[in-house]
């Protein structure tokens, strides 16, 4: 079992920075891609940015030069720091991890942590 855990959440001003965690436990040798992903009230949840195991990122063209995601291979810990937040980026972020490895030769998909509030309202 793979379990993935949110923390960082909350009520900020805009213009404001907050900085999300996810950490990874369970039987894993290691992740390919983890994400971030956001989803607001009556919307589809929508890829907010990605990091490879290798450090290729992939933002959202709504977060660009305002949100860097970054991991810590050996905490299994995937970041996301929020920095000049509007209010469009309200909502549940949830951490994906899409393919990782069991084992050297066993492949599991698809896993999603809880999610964790985000508001940013004044």
């Amino acid at each position: 079992q793979v379990q993935l855990v949110e923390s960082g959440g909350g009520l900020v001003q805009p213009g404001g920075s907050l900085r999300l965690s996810c950490e990874a436990s369970g039987s894993i040798f290691s992740i390919e891609t983890m994400g971030w992903y956001r989803q607001a009230p009556g919307d589809q949840r929508e890829l907010v940015a990605s990091i490879s195991e290798g450090g290729i990122v992939n933002y959202a063209d709504s977060v660009k030069g305002r949100f860097t995601i970054s991991r810590d291979n050996a905490k299994i810990t995937v970041y996301l720091q929020m920095n000049s937040l509007k209010p469009e980026d309200t909502g549940v972020y949830y951490c994906n991890v899409e393919r990782l490895r069991t084992s050297p030769h066993g492949v599991s998909y698809n896993y999603w942590g809880q999610g964790t509030q985000v508001t940013v309202s004044s």
